[in-house]
């Protein structure tokens, strides 16, 4: 039943998801983030100038704040009117989601605004995950700073950072990735940053998407010396690069029908390596007795052993497999004819890219996913742990080490150090997978359950710290069979066990009747017992009618019929009715209804908003499904579970006091109701993985299991990066194991959910 419901789950994900690409096909891969929109906004949205799809850019990244450029100045695109600010940490990393190998044109701007009404332009440098790419400086620049780079993704994820180098803020106003063919934009090495896009006419109109499909950027450029030829005819552009018609409809020729075409410019860095790339497509039809036939000259050397005689309403392009230098920074252009021609040469088009070495390797991506895995389950948001976790050296993650010596391999992490952090829940899975391991540190924290095995599978690892930890249960004999060979184990307790609850069994001789007789002793008395117990619950429940509230088992030997005479060892508060009532300004602000009651916004003293749930009295839950849910909440903790603050069980007022979750539900944002907006495909798959591995923790990671059993739409909450967390244990139940198992054959659930068997 369990099963049927996450794949109905993730069919219906799917399905909406399918809607929404169908609308934006054209822009399939491009990543559009308006940096500072708030999630609660639209978003997405589309540009009206553009037809572009942008969406806020919370989901992907954890820090910074929201800011918005003067109202007094001019606005251009609408996706520059909010920006995200870091005033905290050196290094504030975007993390996006591409495909490895895959061509991206990706561009960042940024516009002050003067936002912060201070009129301090900010200045500081861009990474492309642990590799430096350019400096954003915005004295002078009015009208914002864009930068481009053509790059090809070493995995499938990528990290774009903004590193503070003195004492302004860096901020930023809008990321762009576009995706691009392969076979385009090809270099020896490196990447290319974009320096020159020109498109030669006398208007000045600027092309871009949706006359690009690839979102390239054209701007108008003409001189005196020149005289614009144009046609109304589209042009043949299937070459490749996919260049505007509108860019094809106009070239340059010299004005002297016998002069050079000339360009020249000038570039900021003189030792910069060039790329050129030049599109001809012929705008006039030819005579017979007429013909355009030049050669290309760089810097007075002729660049190409092609002749040019470019084709009528076709596209040719002619580009450099090598890079080329610009003697003193100053890169001329000549185009001249030949003598075979009877025409001055042309020119449509011309994008000029400075090579951009990226030499250093990014972190083993094996160990990137595992430790960014590990970063969420133990909910370590720490402002430090963001972009590669290795490199560059002066950017590695705070309590970790890497072997980066050698910049040819890959680095891996080495040590891990999360001593005193407030782990809660068990040792996490994914420690495995950082396989180069050699120190790890996990001690002074709320841990709990069993110390696991892989642990001794790690061949690296040579020191493992888990003291002050509530760790149960044996050592694994492998682990101790590795102390044997070298390797350091701190840990609580004596001998082979960490706590009272391990068994110890001595071999003692007893002799056969002796056995016999405490056997069948043991066997009646258990009888006996079983009978007893049969007789006194009906004579009880042949005496009274009512609920009778469950003994809740919080801990070993602790067992009560109300929670408030509970010594609770964990970090949940107990509230009286009347903090209640004023967390909730007296009901002021009701977010929702459900089986057990209403569900009211709070804020524990202006710092901490919650949800706080009320028992109503005519809930079709009640005692029981309090119970369930306070005794799993107060054991469990995982990211992708809705959390407990607190709960109040005070002369018949029950409440339980969660973390907010601003987004709501997912059935409010699959409804296509309430305005809500269109959530994209990333976003959704996100959130059935979020979903999925609350699941997994509940399945797995609980000792024993925990089935939730009511799985569905309107549980599934959404904070406001739109991770997911699941919520409403009411009718959770654990499964024991072993010779305890139990299948229970009450059906439970919610109608529209359950299988129809």
């Amino acid at each position: 039943m369990e099963n049927s419901h996450e794949i109905l789950l993730v069919a219906l994900i799917a399905t909406f998801a399918v809607i929404h690409l169908s609308r934006a096909e054209d822009q399939e891969g491009f990543i559009s983030l308006d940096c500072g929109l708030p999630p609660s906004e639209a978003s997405p949205y589309i540009e009206p100038d553009t037809g572009l799809w942008y969406s806020s850019d919370s989901g992907f990244i954890q820090s910074g704040k929201i800011g918005k450029i003067d109202a007094s100045l001019p606005k251009t695109l609408k996706s520059y009117v909010t920006l995200r600010y870091f005033p905290d940490g050196i290094r504030n990393c975007y993390n996006l989601s591409v495909k490895q190998g895959t061509n991206y044109l990706m561009r960042v701007t940024a516009l002050y605004g003067n936002y912060d009404a201070l009129n301090i332009t900010p200045k500081y440098d861009l990474y492309v995950g642990p590799n430096y790419w350019v400096t954003i400086d915005l004295e002078n620049r009015i009208s914002g700073q864009s930068e481009e780079i053509i790059y090809i993704p070493r995995s499938n994820s990528l990290d774009l950072c903004l590193v503070k180098t003195g004492t302004t803020t860096p901020m930023i106003t809008s990321v762009e990735l576009r995706p691009l063919a392969n076979d385009l934009y090809i270099t020896e090495s490196g990447s290319l940053k974009s320096l020159k896009r020109y498109f030669l006419t006398s208007s000045d109109t600027i092309l871009s998407y949706p006359n690009d499909v690839n979102d390239r950027i054209w701007e108008p450029k003409f001189d005196p010396e020149w005289t614009q030829i144009s046609t109304t005819l589209e042009a043949n552009n299937s070459n490749g690069f996919l260049v505007p018609r509108n860019v094809l409809k106009t070239a340059a020729i010299p004005a002297n029908a016998t002069a050079r075409f000339n360009i020249t410019e000038e570039l900021d860095f003189p030792d910069d390596q060039i790329y050129l790339y030049l599109h001809f497509s012929e705008v006039q039809s030819l005579p017979i007795s007429e013909s355009r036939e030049f050669d290309i000259f760089w810097n007075g050397q002729r660049q190409f052993d092609k002749t040019i005689s470019p084709e009528y309403l076709k596209t040719t392009t002619i580009y450099s497999t090598t890079p080329v230098t610009c003697k003193g920074g100053v890169c001329n252009l000549e185009l001249i004819r030949t003598t075979n021609s009877t025409l001055p040469p042309l020119l449509n088009a011309i994008e000029l890219y400075a090579v951009v070495e990226f030499p250093q390797l990014e972190t083993n991506e094996n160990d990137v996913v595992a430790i960014r895995k590990i970063k969420a389950i133990y909910g370590l948001n720490r402002i430090a742990w963001q972009g590669d976790p290795c490199v560059p050296q002066k950017f590695l993650w705070d309590n970790l080490n890497c072997n980066s010596t050698d910049i040819s391999t890959p680095p891996s992490i080495t040590y891990l150090n999360l001593s005193s952090s407030g782990l809660e829940g068990t040792i996490a899975a994914e420690i495995q997978n950082l396989t180069h391991l050699e120190k790890l540190d996990l001690s002074n924290n709320n841990l709990t359950g069993d110390v696991p095995e892989f642990l001794a599978n790690m061949k690296y690892l040579m020191l493992i710290n888990l003291s002050k930890n509530n760790l149960i249960g044996f050592i694994p004999q492998a682990l101790l069979d590795r102390e044997k060979e070298g390797l350091q184990l701190f840990v609580d307790g004596e001998h082979r066990c960490l706590s009272g609850l391990c068994v110890t069994v001595t071999e003692k001789k007893i002799p056969v009747k002796t056995v016999a007789f405490v056997s069948s002793a043991t066997v009646m008395a258990i009888i006996v017992v079983l009978v007893l117990i049969f007789l006194f619950k009906k004579k009880k429940s042949s005496n009274s009618e009512v609920l009778q509230p469950l003994p809740i088992k919080l801990g070993a030997n602790v067992t009560s019929t109300n929670i408030s005479e509970i010594s609770i060892e964990v970090k949940k508060k107990k509230f009286t009715y009347s903090e209640v009532m004023e967390i909730t300004k007296n009901l002021a602000r009701p977010l929702g209804e459900g089986g057990f009651g209403v569900v009211y916004h709070g804020d524990i003293n202006g710092s901490q908003q919650v949800a706080v749930k009320l028992l109503s009295e005519s809930s079709t839950q009640g005692y029981k499904e309090f119970k369930a849910e306070v005794e799993l909440l107060m054991r469990v903790h995982h990211v992708n579970l809705v959390s407990l603050v607190g709960y109040c069980d005070e002369r018949g007022h029950l409440a339980l006091v969660y973390e907010y979750m601003s987004n709501g539900d997912l059935k409010h944002h699959l409804s296509g109701k309430h305005d809500s907006s269109v959530l994209k495909w990333s976003t959704r798959l996100q959130i059935a993985m979020d979903a999925a591995l609350g699941l997994e923790y509940l399945h797995i990671g609980c000792r024993p299991p925990m089935v939730h059993r009511d799985v569905k739409s309107t549980n599934i909450l959404l904070d406001e990066r739109f991770s997911a967390k699941l919520a409403d244990f009411g009718l959770s139940r654990s499964v024991q194991l072993g010779g305890e198992y139990h299948v229970p054959t009450v059906v439970a659930g919610t109608p529209g959910y359950l299988d129809p068997e």
